[in-house]
């Protein structure tokens, strides 16, 4: 950078002189690829379907770091194709890129149920899901997801070989138990965010209700022979759970 192009980025203050010089030194030193770009990178693609739901709900939805990604859609759609579950759960949709993911592995025949407690969201996902060929087979309720999995109990819907938790970071320990009687012994359940930015052993974080709740969640686990489980360090921390007993 010549004086008279760093007198240009540096005779205000306004934002406009600071992104200026930013991109300047990042073209020059920030030019390195991060792992996360290679790993996204050396990742199998996302379909055009899942990159339109990325670019729609980072323009129209509030918080749209919620929605899975890249890599981790292409791990989930992987497990689900290696369990080739026949049902699937899903407790919290968010703008429906996760569902679509877990429901490229159903089996022949097989059904996701996807339940989601903001009603806001139930057009943005109905679309979503209807531009899919998967549609016909992702059912969407919206509503409070413990009530809505105690409701399907009752409606004699008893059973998923595959549960995905990433609703309410709070109520954690509450899905758990809710969605137990209804995953066979050697079932799966996948409960996402479990790391929680790193936040969970954070103790200025020792206060916050969402990680609090996490960290129940972590420990419940641990403790409780009924499952076997291990936590991935995959973006927010995805923990894989087998149900033993």
């Amino acid at each position: 950078m010549n004086s008279k192009t760093f007198k240009f980025c540096c005779k205000d203050t306004d934002f406009f002189g600071y992104m200026q010089i930013f991109l300047y030194f990042c073209s020059k030193f920030c030019n390195k690829m991060t792992l996360e770009e290679y790993i996204s990178l050396h990742t199998s693609p996302e379909n055009e379907g899942l990159e339109a739901i990325t670019r729609d709900t980072h323009v129209h939805i509030l918080n749209p770091h919620m929605l899975s990604g890249h890599v981790q859609g292409r791990v989930l759609s992987m497990l689900s194709h290696m369990i080739r579950p026949k049902r699937i759960l899903e407790l919290g949709t968010f703008t429906g890129y996760s569902a679509l993911c877990l429901a490229e592995g159903l089996a022949e025949g097989g059904r996701l149920i996807t339940i989601e407690h903001n009603d806001e969201l139930e057009e943005t996902i109905q679309r979503n899901i209807a531009k899919s060929p998967l549609s016909n087979r992702i059912e969407l309720i919206i509503g409070d997801a413990v009530e809505r999995v105690n409701e399907l109990r009752n409606e004699g819907v008893n059973e998923f070989d595959l549960v995905f938790i990433d609703a309410d970071k709070r109520e954690y320990c509450a899905y758990l138990e809710a969605v137990y009687p209804l995953v066979p012994v050697g079932g799966f359940i996948l409960a996402d965010n479990t790391l929680w930015d790193g936040h969970i052993i954070d103790p200025a974080y020792d206060k916050d209700k969402q990680t609090l709740g996490l960290r129940a969640f972590n420990d419940k686990l641990k403790e409780d022979d009924r499952f076997e489980q291990v936590i991935l360090p995959l973006r927010d921390g995805l923990t894989l759970i087998r149900k033993v007993k």
